[in-house]
């Protein structure tokens, strides 16, 4: 089992493109840890922005009817992937995991497993 600083160094050094990661508590939008990121790019307004597209999918989902969970959420812009994926588990409720990918760089398929995996192994 890994800690939330031991799930983001190695999500960090161990995906490929990656260059900033987050864990975040959606229901308050606060960062619980960090790593990465530029001067440019503040992962703690970045973390709390994507609480938002999270609700969103939610309340989207629930006014459809949809009873399936929520794995993963992509967002592809020009020149990065932004990957949000919600934890389960293990008082995992109201957390997601935050990466960001330098889509040049980035295996797509590759770093959806390796956070997987990290999200499996992460002890919150």
């Amino acid at each position: 089992m890994a800690n939330t600083e031991t799930a983001l160094k190695e999500a960090l050094t161990s995906i490929e493109g990656a260059t900033g990661v987050a864990l975040v508590d959606y229901t308050s939008g606060m960062a619980l840890g960090t790593m990465g990121g530029t001067k440019t790019f503040d992962l703690n307004v970045a973390a709390a922005g994507n609480t938002d597209v999270i609700r969103a999918k939610m309340r989207t989902m629930e006014m459809l009817g949809l009873t399936s969970e929520i794995e993963d959420i992509l967002i592809a812009l020009s020149d990065q992937y932004h990957l949000i994926r919600l934890l389960k588990g293990r008082g995992g409720n109201g957390l997601f995991l935050y990466l960001v990918l330098d889509s040049s760089r980035a295996n797509l398929a590759m770093a959806r497993h390796q956070l997987k995996r990290i999200e499996e192994d992460l002890e919150v």
